[in-house]
């Protein structure tokens, strides 16, 4: 069973970046591949971006794409979102996952561990 905790949201101003951190425990990080979701108000859970095991590979939804990038620290058992250049559109609550598929999958197929959630508000 994998724990993971979300933290580091907040609000901020269209254009600031902000960066999320999931730590994860109950097992063993580097077997699986994380991802980040969100959710925004009246609108259903969406795939953020995802990243391999070994942290080799990401993967991005076309919305963030180059505005975000995540990242995995194995010896810290975690995993970050960097946001930059926020848009008003990107408030969501932000979901850190965990999945023993592979990364790329996690765009269609939902993950078996999930946080709690963190808030990010982005204000123009």
């Amino acid at each position: 069973q994998v724990q993971l905790v979300e933290s580091g949201g907040g609000s901020v101003q269209a254009q600031d970046s902000l960066r999320l951190s999931c730590a994860a425990s109950g097992g063993i990080f580097s077997n699986y591949a994380m991802g980040w979701f969100r959710q925004a108000p009246g609108k259903e859970r969406e795939f953020v971006a995802a990243i391999t095991w070994g942290g080799g590979r990401t993967y991005y939804a076309d919305s963030v794409k180059g505005r975000f990038i995540i990242s995995r620290d194995n010896a810290k058992n975690a995993v970050y979102l960097q946001m930059n250049s926020l848009k008003p559109e990107d408030t969501a609550v932000y979901y850190c996952a965990a999945a023993r598929f592979d990364a790329q999958a996690m765009a269609r197929v939902n993950p078996t561990y999930w946080g709690q959630g963190t808030q990010v508000t982005v204000s123009s």
